[in-house]
This record gives C-alpha cells, structure tokens and sequence, in this order.
C-alpha cells in the first residue's frame, strides 16, 4: 500500500532540511494520515485520509 490519501492523493514530498550552518540535507515531508470508515465510489471502505479531507468535509463517513 502506497503512503498515499485514499481521497485527493497526497502523497510524500521530498524537500530539503537546512542547519543552523545551513547544510542541507534530504528529508521527506509527509501526509498526516488517519485509518477511517469513508464513502469510497458508493461503499463504505476503511481506508488512509488526510486530515485536511476529514476537517473539510471530503472524506464523507458513511451513515447508518
């Protein structure tokens, strides 16, 4: 499984981590994600969301 968000795939980027003699050095920059309940194509699917789907309402949790 890929470290990627169920709903808007995002994904890790890589970018650069600077000290304080400003050496850099490679780091990735990853998705903060959660496991939940989501409606995925019309079914209910446990599956890796971002927090950003989940506060803006994206990542619809399905009824009962």
């Amino acid at each position: 499984m890929a470290y990627k968000c169920a709903v808007c795939g995002k994904a890790p980027v890589s970018g650069g981590s600077y000290s304080h003699s400003n050496m850099r050095t490679k780091r990735s920059f990853k998705p903060n994600l959660q496991k939940q309940k989501v409606m995925l194509d019309g079914k209910a699917q446990t599956a890796y969301v971002c927090t950003v789907c989940i506060k803006s309402g994206r990542a619809a949790r399905p009824t009962k």
